[in-house]
């Protein structure tokens, strides 16, 4: 993909883009984001900065007056937001990494953490080494799982029914923690009602789990003096991924596993900045510091900082977003490091493959690219920008999975006439009629600050001294504790505030039945190289199946659901068992379907005769 480094302009849809001085570009793009007020929205990349993050979702509220804002990299991760932020008021881990090396019990759920996520399973094994016993439940045997206590291979689509059995156990067993429960959490009557039917033996011939098993994972969970509960994409990228993560928050909130240090829950997401795109305030439906546009307080605070009316209702989200673009209601879209011509690989790979064309919506009147690079989204863009290459040549702050804000100081100076974001950002919005005066990336941190009491004492001092501080902390004396939700252990109901509800969340079986044309269930993970863009398209067979179909290694054959069909290299995984393969990136069309049938065909060998 090129890099590009002046501003470039088309003057109309027939005409190429062209090269223009600063000034002109930004009129122009003024001029065009004016004219679709009303119909504005926004989609900005999870490799952006803190900072840039929060001058986007403000330009976008303040400038174009809309919600309509979201990163399409965020859909991986918002049922873990969503999942924690109904059960807690907030929608971030509760527990620090360095937690996990001082815990009794690790579960990890859906995630092959030691391939994924190399850092923060070297929390992991610590604990392991210091004493904690890992349980992790996928549908294959990982490298995560070759280290655990137990592995539980359970058939794909039935964590909830796994999740529930774990917890009628404990409750069976008189093992609930009843005082944490009575005191600090809601809907638990209607919790117990929920899991009763789901006994050991209804789960080991739901879920495939042997009944020992699970009786296991659940007393172990409950027993622990302290538990972490981790998860990550084999939960989230389910179809009904939020009601996976509410079944895994019922299990900490039912052992009383939360709001201590070593107890916790921890989505592990992979994206980038994802967690800072979250916080900034990058979400239809939230403001920075994860307040809800809903929230009258919280519209009225920035209000009073940015001078404008916040208007009382949620925005569209990347999906609402691309949809309103075909039906013709949203005309103006503004990419901020964001390529939604590529940011689905499923997508990417099925045009590859004679799918679907990228094609700019005819209805969409005005489209403005700011990026590093020339993507697909840029190509046929209106107004070019070039920006600069997170992380390499940008100065500000970033946050990792565990709430940690550290700083990222720029090492390379931008190529040709490349500018930071946030300084395109303020420009962009003086043009609109917005004296933004921001002298630095500093200046936007420290109005961060001042709107977001869980950041407020993270002074840029403070940051570069201690190599990175966790949220909440809202002054600048000792640091706060790792962990969240402390409250729900104060004896004082006014200390321990609103409680934590149980979720009410049903088995919802796949959609699509395996059966004897298509006998095998495809799942999707993420492969060791890939990383947000291009990857192997393979697709991964149990040495059973590969003999059945008498298919070998680095064959390439024809794998197809219901509703599409790709070709893909083989490759066989003694981990899985018969009757599931993996594929990533996953079949295309197939979100509704969650995890399809599918079957896979020998493709025949071509002859080619010379002379």
């Amino acid at each position: 993909m090129p890099r590009h480094t002046h501003p470039m302009i088309r003057d109309s849809r027939d005409e190429p883009l062209r090269q223009v001085g600063w000034a002109q570009a930004l009129d122009h793009a003024a001029r065009g984001l004016e004219r679709n007020r009303g119909a504005y929205g926004m989609l900005s990349s999870t490799r952006l900065t803190n900072e840039t993050h929060y001058l986007a979702q403000k330009f976008a509220r303040v400038a174009m007056g809309t919600h309509d804002i979201d990163s399409p990299e965020r859909a991986r991760h918002s049922p873990s937001v969503a999942g924690l932020a109904a059960a807690f008021g907030s929608g971030s881990g509760t527990s620090s990494y360095e937690e996990i090396e001082h815990t009794d019990v690790i579960v990890v759920w859906g995630s092959d953490a030691r391939s994924t996520h190399p850092a923060f399973f070297r929390h992991v094994l610590k604990g392991i080494r210091r004493g904690a016993r890992l349980y992790v439940v996928d549908p294959r045997r990982t490298a995560t799982a070759a280290w655990a206590d137990s592995w539980l291979g359970l058939d794909i689509g039935t964590d909830i029914p796994l999740a529930h059995a774990i917890g009628r156990e404990i409750l069976r067993t008189g093992l609930a923690n009843s005082r944490f429960v009575e005191r600090a959490t809601s809907g638990f009557e209607d919790y117990r009602a929920l899991v009763e039917p789901w006994s050991l033996p209804l789960a080991e011939r739901v879920t495939g789990v042997p009944a020992r098993a699970v009786r296991e994972l659940a007393h172990a969970l409950a027993r622990a003096e302290r538990a972490q509960l981790c998860w990550g994409p084999g939960v989230t990228e389910h179809r009904n991924g939020t009601a996976v993560v509410r079944a895994l928050v019922n299990l900490s909130l039912l052992t009383g596993q939360v709001g201590r240090y070593g107890c916790g829950l921890t989505p592990l997401s992979g994206r980038d900045n994802v967690q800072g795109a979250v916080d900034m305030g990058v979400l239809p439906h939230r403001l920075p510091g994860f307040r809800d546009v809903l929230d009258s307080r919280a519209r009225r605070t920035f209000e009073s900082a940015w001078g404008v009316a916040v208007e009382p209702h949620y925005g569209l989200d990347a999906a609402g977003m691309c949809a309103a673009t075909e039906e013709g209601t949203l005309t103006a879209l503004h990419c901020v490091g964001a390529d939604p011509a590529r940011s689905r690989a499923e997508d990417l790979e099925a045009r590859a493959h004679g799918g679907r064309p990228v094609r700019r919506p005819d209805s969409l009147d005005f489209l403005v690219v700011q990026d590093a690079f020339l993507t697909g989204t840029a190509e046929s863009a209106d107004v070019v920008l070039p920006a600069t290459a997170a992380w390499a040549e940008t100065d500000g702050t970033a946050t990792d999975g565990e709430r940690r804000v550290r700083r990222v100081r720029r090492a390379l100076k931008p190529p040709g006439e490349a500018r930071e974001h946030v300084g395109i950002l303020r420009d962009l919005a003086v043009g609109l009629g917005h004296e933004w005066r921001y002298d630095d990336v500093e200046a936007v941190w420290n109005e961060v600050r001042s709107l977001s009491p869980d950041h407020a004492g993270m002074t840029y001092a403070r940051l570069n001294e201690q190599a990175g501080l966790q949220w909440p902390c809202p002054d600048t004396g000792r640091p706060h504790p790792g962990f969240l939700h402390g409250r729900l252990w104060e004896k004082d109901p006014a200390d321990r505030g609103g409680r934590a509800a149980f979720g009410i969340v049903q088995h919802d079986p796949p959609a699509d039945p395996v059966d004897d044309l298509y006998p095998i269930r495809l799942g999707g993970g993420r492969h060791p190289a890939w990383h947000g863009g291009r990857g192997p398209r393979d697709v991964e067979l149990s040495p059973e199946d590969a003999e059945r179909l008498d298919i070998v290694p680095g064959a390439e054959v024809q794998v197809s659901s219901r509703r599409v069909s790709v070709v893909a290299t083989v490759r066989i995984d003694p981990a899985l068992r018969p009757g599931l393969a993996f594929m990533h990136p996953r079949l295309p069309d197939e979100v509704d379907a969650g995890r399809p049938a599918v079957r896979i065909e020998k493709l025949p060998i071509t002859t080619i005769v010379f002379g």
